[in-house]
């Protein structure tokens, strides 16, 4: 490697000067770069030396563009068979937020640096949550590309994720509360005295298995043992109506249904529209239903006859989540109704979630509070 000054002789007389970084890569190709200034040549030469020696320089024109790697990230993604919705995203994160702030920029010259002023650009005028999202999609574009030998190195890894916007955007979310976030038990039983035909059932099916909107538009009678009072999860439908398994194994469950359900549901089975796929909720076609049907015309529609509204007279609660909610709630606090408390193993089982974890930082604080205080008094009079 060495650091060379080039001058020339221009048309009109004049000198011209440069200043020239030679140097062989880790592939042993020999590469060039210009500088105007000695300082910056000696700066990058003293850089990429340290670069080439640990294996994690790219050249610039061994590079390309983001927007172009992202291009052929996408094509990775269709080709992996992921879902449709999944890869409708990644393309909007890319055409809505990448390419217009960073398209341009080529992947050897991103930095941690570079990627940190990216993330304060992005929480200008997103949410929170659209920015951990993009950042996720970004750190996934660089990581195709560096298997594909376009880039040596990572740079998105490289930021403290502890760091970013999850914590605040928790702050901000705070914890689910009952009667905001959760329906109380009242407006749920309020809601149920309201339900007639066919919207019964697959309400009744979302509040007291606490199934996810996809996984209740999926559900087939295959999977419902009404003997056994058992339903197992097996298929999801996406938001196109496409059939497909649940997004990770912890999904695929078994969740045992309650004797109110099981008897709307045998009576419902007998009025049910056949479809070609089983659904135990089709809609008219026999396919499965679009959410925002299952939303606007059966589950606020019952808020509104139960009375549950808000200071508009709109429904109170927006998606189905907040059912999902209620049933981990309605699990969690057995006790308070004289039943049985579930552990909360048991609760991350019926819920489907991969972790332990995610069911304790969604839903730990709905557990029933052991620390009263009482511990306290005992140990102060012990000290005295």
């Amino acid at each position: 490697m060495s650091v060379r000054r080039r001058t020339w002789t221009n048309g009109d007389g004049s000198q011209g000067e440069a200043w020239i970084v030679v140097y062989r890569d880790h592939a042993g190709v020999r590469r060039t770069k210009s500088f105007d200034r000695k300082r910056e040549a000696d700066a990058y030469h003293a850089e990429v030396r340290v670069d080439v020696r640990r294996g994690v320089h790219t050249a610039d024109r061994a590079s390309t563009t983001i927007a172009e790697a992202g291009r052929l990230w996408l094509q990775t993604s269709a080709a992996a068979g992921l879902e449709r919705a999944t890869v409708d995203q990644y393309r909007q994160h890319l055409a809505l937020h990448i390419v217009p702030l960073i398209g341009t920029t080529k992947l050897s010259q991103l930095t941690v640096p570079s990627v940190r002023r990216f993330e304060d650009r992005l929480a200008q005028d997103r949410s929170s949550t659209t920015v951990t999202k993009v950042l996720r999609s970004l750190g996934a574009i660089v990581t195709d590309a560096q298997e594909r030998g376009l880039v040596a190195q990572n740079v998105v890894r490289g930021l403290r994720r502890n760091r970013r916007v999850g914590r605040a955007e928790r702050r901000q979310r705070g914890k689910l509360k009952a009667g905001i976030d959760i329906p109380t038990p009242d407006e749920i039983r309020r809601i149920i005295a309201h339900l007639e035909g066919a919207r019964r059932p697959l309400l009744l099916t979302a509040i007291f298995t606490g199934l996810r909107a996809s996984e209740l538009r999926g559900l087939r009678w295959a999977d419902i043992d009404l003997k056994k009072a058992v339903l197992h999860v097996r298929q999801r439908a996406d938001r196109y109506q496409q059939i497909g398994r649940p997004k990770s194994a912890a999904g695929e469950r078994a969740v045992p249904l309650s004797p109110i359900l099981v008897n709307t549901l045998r009576e419902w089975k007998l009025a049910c529209p056949k479809s070609a796929l089983d659904l135990a909720f089709p809609n008219q076609a026999g396919r499965p239903h679009y959410l925002t049907d299952i939303i606007e015309r059966t589950y606020k529609p019952a808020q509104v006859a139960a009375g549950i509204v808000d200071a508009k007279a709109r429904a109170k609660y927006g998606g189905l989540h907040t059912l999902r909610h209620f049933y981990a709630s309605w699990c969690i606090n057995r006790k308070v109704d004289g039943g049985l408390e579930l552990p909360l193993k048991v609760v991350q089982a019926r819920l489907g979630h991969a972790s332990i974890q995610m069911t304790a930082d969604r839903y730990g604080h709905l557990f029933p509070s052991t620390d009263d205080g009482a511990e306290l008094t005992k140990a102060e009079r012990a000290f005295f």
